[in-house]
């Protein structure tokens, strides 16, 4: 993965968690019986792009991981770490944790992973678009600016690792981001608005083309 598919999407880090996910969900998806049904599935299936068999084993594995029923941040952390050994994924796993958490009450239910995970798998190039900005944008403000990027940037050097390319010296971090910016930073202004940032990816064929790692990856 290139610094700049990374830094843009994250996608890294959803596609090597969905490469073991999707093994395991084959293998569930041949059983005939599934122990527990949540509440609301035809509603879940209404509002996302998952069938209700999906939904079902999505939902056995996440009460397999959190029998509790809902995810706190310590927990994903410890989750999502398992899959980068050579780095330190918690500080992304803390901003990815937020971008899940859109109540903002330190918790994700099943209800709030499904509709993500429905968005980054299967949703529009708008809805990826727009997921991913509410990402980077740490303060949610409406707005993400150079620090918050180079945040999010460091955060996923620091969770590749040894397996960072190109390796990261100096200020590359900051380096990158400034790349960025000059690109969606349209009137100059410092920041990047939600309308900059989908129209830089639009008209950008290596961003673009890094959404199409989310695809058929279940």
């Amino acid at each position: 993965m290139t610094v700049k598919m990374g830094m843009i999407f994250g996608t890294f880090s959803m596609q090597t968690e969905l490469r073991h996910r999707r093994d395991k969900l084959d293998d569930e998806l041949e059983m005939t019986m599934v122990c527990h049904r949540p509440e609301g599935l035809e509603q879940l299936e209404a509002q996302t792009n998952f069938t209700k068999q999906e939904l079902q084993v999505l939902y056995r594995g996440f009460k397999n991981e959190c029998p509790s029923g809902v995810v706190n941040e310590e927990t994903f952390k410890h989750i999502y770490s398992q899959f980068f050994p050579h780095g330190d994924a918690s500080t992304y796993a803390h901003y990815l944790f937020n971008a899940f958490d859109t109540t903002n009450n330190g918790s994700i239910k099943f209800e709030d992973f499904v509709m993500g995970l429905s968005i980054l798998l299967r949703g529009s190039v708008r809805d990826k678009l727009e997921w991913t900005f509410h990402l980077y944008d740490i303060n949610k403000d409406g707005l993400i600016n150079k620090e918050e990027m180079t945040e999010i940037v460091q955060a996923i050097y620091d969770m590749m690792g040894k397996y960072t390319y190109p390796a990261l010296k100096g200020n590359v971090a900051r380096q990158h981001v400034d790349t960025f910016f000059q690109k969606m930073d349209k009137n100059k202004d410092g920041v990047v608005t939600l309308e900059e940032f989908v129209l830089a990816c639009q008209e950008d064929e290596t961003m673009m083309s890094s959404m199409q790692l989310f695809e058929n990856v279940m």
